[in-house]
């Protein structure tokens, strides 16, 4: 199945990964409340780890816009599901936003037909001599 619109399909599945990796920043800055509790808890280098990630995950909603707005956002999945070892709870929580982004990705390719590559506009007809 491929969207009638296959160029406003796209700039919609662009605005729900957006949303979604705002949603994962702000879960992440959920995760130092979290670990300040534990034994080991939260030092300078884990909190300034966390806050990189946040700020990273929002600027990326940013590029959605751009080709390879995709690209990066897919792989900043990698160090939100790593958080589950600053804290085990976040093994569920990042699991469920690589789900969702894994359903994103899968929706993208069923209707633009790849899950990465931009659709093209319509096709303009050769001007007539």
């Amino acid at each position: 199945m491929t969207a009638p619109d296959p160029v406003r399909a796209a700039r919609a599945l662009r605005g729900a990964a957006a949303g979604v990796l705002v949603l994962e920043g702000i879960a992440v800055l959920f995760v130092p409340r979290g670990i300040a509790q534990t034994e080991e808890g939260l030092g300078g280098v884990r909190l300034t780890v966390l806050l990189v990630l946040a700020v990273v995950l929002v600027l990326a909603s940013g590029v959605q816009r751009r080709p390879q707005g995709l690209v990066v956002a897919t792989a900043l999945q990698v160090p939100l599901l790593l958080t589950g070892l600053l804290n085990n709870v976040m093994w569920f929580v990042a699991g469920v936003f690589v789900l969702i982004w894994l359903y994103l990705l899968q929706v993208r390719k069923e209707l633009l037909g790849h899950p990465f590559r931009e659709p093209q506009g319509p096709r303009q007809a050769p001007p007539a001599d």
